[in-house]
């Protein structure tokens, strides 16, 4: 398999007031396409930066990062929006679900920015929540839900137009033991289909599930 992800001594700074934070030190790391990984560390290790990172929402002061071997850096705005609409599935702890929006609805809007029509978004949201075990669920909304429903919509949301990858961070941050594990399971039923799952995580039972797992502290790579 090929690398999809590469980061070649990626460097991240913050600046507060006089002090400089390093926030990611040179952090090297590479991603294989179809690949199942977690990335683990304690609050303030450098995962949430190192994760808008690799999700094309933020970029690194040094250092390199390529996608499908390409240079990040060298993208256009328009380039890293079709990233971040298309090739990229992100799963986050809060879910951000809008709260008037039914579960088909919000598992449809990102495919209406992306131009998709009303009959073919309708189609694959439809498909989207079946694989998430929601196709009953369909006309409620995300107080109507329990929290691992929400992420379950969520996770719909991120997989409807079949991302490549599927950056999920802290998914089961919110949830109860049961409701985490369900999340997990869905996770790596997605991997066996071939998706690359990154899962960013403080949990170490969480971590265990992937197939390699990345330790970050003070923002480096530690194993």
């Amino acid at each position: 398999m090929e690398d999809i992800i590469e980061l070649r001594d990626v460097t991240r700074l913050y600046r507060t007031g006089s002090r400089t934070v390093r926030a990611l030190d040179r952090v090297s790391l590479s991603v294989k396409e179809g690949e199942f990984v977690s990335i683990i560390g304690q609050s303030g290790s450098g995962k949430s930066t190192l994760m808008n990172i690799l999700g094309c929402l933020d970029k690194p002061d040094f250092g390199h990062y390529y996608l499908d071997g390409e240079a990040v850096s060298e993208f256009k705005e328009g380039r890293l929006t079709y990233i971040r609409n298309s090739v990229i599935g992100f799963i986050f702890q809060s879910f951000h679900l809008i709260p008037s929006l039914s579960a088909l609805e919000n598992v449809e809007l990102p495919l209406i920015y992306r131009g998709t029509g009303r009959r073919e978004r309708r189609r694959i949201a439809l498909e989207a929540l079946d694989t998430v075990g929601l196709g009953m669920r369909t006309d409620h909304k995300p107080g109507e839900l329990s929290g691992g429903q929400q992420q379950r919509v969520a996770i719909a949301r991120a997989v409807a137009a079949r991302p490549r990858i599927i950056l999920a961070d802290e998914p089961t941050g919110n949830l109860d033991s049961s409701s985490g594990a369900e999340i997990m399971e869905i996770l790596c039923s997605l991997h066996k289909d071939s998706s690359t799952v990154i899962v960013i995580t403080h949990d170490s039972r969480v971590a265990a599930m992937a197939q390699r797992c990345i330790i970050i502290s003070d923002g480096r790579i530690i194993k």
